[in-house]
């Protein structure tokens, strides 16, 4: 039961990854580039969780692989709220 959650969890966030692509090159926006990127990094992230059925989702690894992912994501809303350099002077 738990792979097939794991599964859902994998298939969720590499759907949000496409719909993030698509919105990105609608608008050639890198916040939607950047959420992209880190819901592909979750999705990545699921599968070879149940593919290495390790057992030991507290290794440092598994942490580190979430803070990028959700580095992204706090790293694409700081810029989007950045003032620009067009917009300083």
């Amino acid at each position: 039961m738990t792979d097939l959650i794991t599964g859902a969890i994998c298939m969720g966030s590499l759907v949000i990854a496409l719909y993030f692509v698509r919105f990105w090159r609608d608008s050639g926006d890198r916040f939607f580039l950047y959420f992209a990127a880190s819901f592909f990094i979750e999705g990545l992230h699921r599968l070879y969780s149940a593919l290495n059925d390790a057992g030991a989702e507290d290794s440092p690894l598994h942490y580190l692989i979430r803070l990028l992912a959700y580095g992204l994501i706090l790293w694409a809303i700081l810029e989007k709220n950045l003032p620009r350099e067009r917009e300083r002077k």
